[in-house]
């Protein structure tokens, strides 16, 4: 059974390999040729594990930077990652949070299916950390055995349903369609950024981060990959030139000169993006069309929720402008922290990034350079104190050094240990039991005034 679990959970947290099955099923659904369907499921395939390297080469490269700030500035504190909290407690939860996250994903599904909140949630690993988070949650809440999978697997597909419904509205005004939806744990955080531009972008027609007019002798900053090599390669030296090049050469760089180390994972850096941008293509040109199999004829209507580097191509400096902004955001918290004496959360530079970069992109496409700049800033500030409130579930665990990054983990979360201390396991049950009614609800008077719409007609 554990060895079952083991697959299981190695096939529904791949994203490569839960993509291409969803391509699989949607071109078999629409009876396309062998030659299609062979086509179409490899090129997803390939295209998302593509991404998964643009996402590794990322990941590598700021590691260093993080590493370096921290050494430069002298600070210390939690640094929230996901991967880091799911691989001390899987060992203890490891069996509840397989069989929460499968169930979840067919709660999913019948969700989709027969409410209006018709997206199917495709970004696996994400769905296996909030699994863990709420396996966790729940048992330290008295939860055990069927109650523990029924009531976690109800929570997960919830989260997997109206996670991308809140980011939606942006995603089409980003796209132009109502094509593909946002499947990240950083939703709330994304639709902030969106809601702070439309707050801030002022009477004038909003100037877009990909309309910056540079000066003529600066024209080759348009160029993405050169300005995000460039504008790396300027906060990587700065940051290795304050870690001093005793400790970079001595902790980081293996012995090579640090401001050469620098420069290199800059450029990394940049090449990762590069190959993250050139896998979204790929993918979207497969699993959109395959995707109509599914939503015409099993999950009607319904729409795939993808990870978070699909909508990078859309405004490429804003992914760079919101980095940095929500990285400013957690820097600003960080002393406020300091200062008030509490738990001091340090800037974690790889969910900066992903959410950071996200909300840039949602901001400016409602208000521009102002909305990217302040949107991402104020995704920052959410990222560094939601993690605070999760710090006491976990502490009892002896997980009290680690918490979860994205927003999506404080809000449900906070969701379910709160409904836990206001009235126990009954009141939670009865909580999870509620929004779903209310989900199913929303779906009944939306179709009812589409039916009252027709016969006017």
């Amino acid at each position: 059974m554990d060895k079952f679990l083991k697959v299981l959970v190695d096939v529904l947290s791949e994203p490569s390999v839960l993509i291409a099955l969803i391509a699989l099923v949607g071109l078999l659904a629409q009876r396309k040729s062998l030659s299609d369907i062979l086509r179409g499921t490899t090129k997803t395939f390939v295209g998302f594990l593509v991404i998964s390297a643009g996402a590794g080469v990322l990941a590598g490269a700021l590691a260093p930077f993080g590493e370096m700030f921290k050494a430069a500035f002298n600070v210390s504190g939690i640094v929230p990652n996901n991967e880091a909290i799911v691989a001390l407690a899987v060992n203890e939860y490891g069996s509840s949070t397989a069989l929460i996250m499968f169930f979840g994903m067919i709660v999913n599904l019948l969700i989709a299916r027969f409410t209006r909140f018709k997206y199917i949630f495709l970004t696996g690993h994400i769905t296996l950390y909030m699994s863990c988070m709420i396996s966790i949650i729940l048992t330290v809440s008295g939860f055990t055995s069927v109650p523990l999978i029924l009531f976690g697997a109800l929570t997960v597909g919830i989260f997997m349903s109206l996670s991308p419904a809140v980011v939606q509205p942006f995603m089409r005004k980003l796209t132009g369609n109502d094509n593909v939806a946002l499947g990240h744990s950083g939703a709330v955080g994304f639709a902030v950024g969106g809601w702070v531009g439309m707050l801030v972008k002022g009477k004038k027609e909003i100037t877009s981060t990909e309309k910056i007019n540079f000066p003529k002798g600066l024209g080759f900053l348009r160029d993405s990959t050169v300005s995000i090599a460039l504008t790396m390669a300027v906060f990587y030296v700065v940051v290795a030139l304050f870690a001093g090049a005793d400790y970079v050469e001595s902790n980081l760089s293996d012995g090579k000169n640090h401001i050469l180390f620098a420069l290199l994972k800059a450029g990394t850096f940049s090449a990762g993006v590069f190959v993250i941008l050139s896998g979204v293509r790929l993918v979207l040109a497969e699993i959109v069309p395959a995707f109509k199999g599914i939503s015409s004829k099993i999950v009607p209507n319904s729409k795939p929720a993808l990870d978070v580097p699909i909508i990078y191509t859309y405004a490429p400096n804003a992914v760079l402008i919101g980095f940095f902004s929500s990285f400013a955001g957690g820097i600003v918290s960080m002393l406020i922290m300091a200062m008030t004496g509490g738990i001091v959360i340090l800037p974690g530079v790889v969910p900066h990034f992903f959410t950071g970069s996200a909300a840039g992109v949602f901001g400016n496409t409602t208000g521009g350079v102002r909305g990217a700049i302040l949107g991402s800033f104020a995704n920052g500030v959410l990222i560094s104190f939601m993690p605070i409130l999760l710090i006491p579930a976990f502490g009892e665990l002896g997980l009290a050094n680690a918490t979860f990054s994205d927003s999506d983990f404080g809000v449900v979360g906070v969701f379910l240990s709160g409904l836990y201390n206001m009235g126990g396991k009954m009141f939670t049950m009865i909580g999870i039991g509620l929004v779903l009614l209310i989900m199913l609800l929303v779906s009944l008077r939306k179709q009812n005034s589409k039916a009252e719409q027709a016969s006017e007609i």
